[in-house]
C-alpha cells in the first residue's frame, strides 16, 4: 500500500533539505551574501524614507529585525548602522507560545536574554509597532510566498498587524539556495510577503514598487 505525503510531510521534507543546503554554504559566500543583503536593505530604507517625505507621507521609522540563529543571514552590523542614523530597531519577543510576537526596541547596548526558543530577546522597553518587518525566511517562491520554520509565529504576527489596520512592509531575508520549485503551493494560513531579499537581489521586485500604466511606478506602504 502506498502512503501519499500530506502537505505537512512535504513542508517538513523541504525544511530539512533547505536547512542542509544553507548549512553547506561556504563561509566566503555567506560573508559576501550577508554584506550584499545589508547594503541593499540600507539603500532601500533610505530611498523609502526620502520618497515618503517628498510625497508628504509618514516615513518608515521603526524596523523589526531578528537576532540570527545558526546559519541565518547576520544583519547585526546593519542594525547598528540604522540605530546610528536614527532608525528605531526592534527585535521580536515571544510573550506566549502560539501567539503573535511582540516587538521591543533594541540598541547595541540593550540587555538581552534567551527566549523560549533560545533566541536572544530584549529585556526592557515598551512594545512598538513596526513599519518594516524583516522576516527570517527558510524558503521562498518567485511571488514572495514564505516557508518558515513551522511554528507559525510570523504568520500570526503579520495577520494580527493587518487585522488591526496597521500599515507595514514585510520583507523576507533568505539565502538564494532557499528558492522553491515553481509547483510549491503555500498553505492557506501562510502570509505572502511584500518581497524577499537574497544575495542575488530582490524577489519578485523592490518592495512597494509595482509597474503602473505606461511603465510608471506606483509606491505603496502597506502589505499587499
Amino acid at each position: 500500500m502506498t502512503t501519499q505525503n500530506t502537505p505537512e510531510d512535504t513542508a517538513s521534507q523541504l525544511r530539512t533539505r533547505l536547512r542542509k543546503l544553507r548549512a553547506e554554504l561556504p563561509e566566503d559566500q555567506r560573508s559576501r551574501g550577508g554584506l550584499l543583503m545589508r547594503a541593499r536593505l540600507f539603500t532601500w530604507l533610505n530611498v523609502a524614507r526620502d520618497e515618503a517625505v517628498r510625497a508628504g507621507r509618514a516615513a518608515p521609522r521603526t524596523v523589526a529585525a531578528f537576532w540570527p540563529m545558526e546559519d541565518e543571514p547576520d544583519l547585526r552590523p546593519l542594525l547598528e548602522q540604522w540605530t546610528e542614523n536614527g532608525v528605531t530597531v526592534a527585535l521580536p519577543v515571544v510573550r506566549e507560545r502560539n501567539a503573535p510576537l511582540a516587538f521591543l526596541p533594541w540598541t547595541p547596548d540593550a540587555e538581552l536574554r534567551a527566549g523560549p526558543y533560545g533566541i536572544q530577546e530584549p529585556v526592557h522597553g515598551a512594545e512598538v509597532l513596526p513599519d518594516v518587518l524583516l522576516v527570517p525566511t527558510l524558503g521562498y517562491t518567485e511571488s514572495a510566498d514564505r516557508l518558515g520554520y513551522g511554528g507559525g509565529y510570523y504568520d500570526r504576527t503579520l495577520a494580527a498587524l493587518r487585522d488591526r489596520g496597521h500599515a507595514f512592509t514585510a520583507i523576507g531575508v533568505a539565502w538564494s539556495c532557499g528558492e522553491l520549485d515553481a509547483d510549491y503551493a503555500p498553505a492557506a494560513h501562510d502570509f505572502r510577503l511584500d518581497a524577499v531579499i537574497t544575495p542575488d537581489g530582490w524577489v519578485p521586485h523592490v518592495p512597494n514598487e509595482q509597474p503602473g500604466p505606461g511603465g510608471t511606478t506606483l509606491h505603496h506602504y502597506t502589505l499587499r
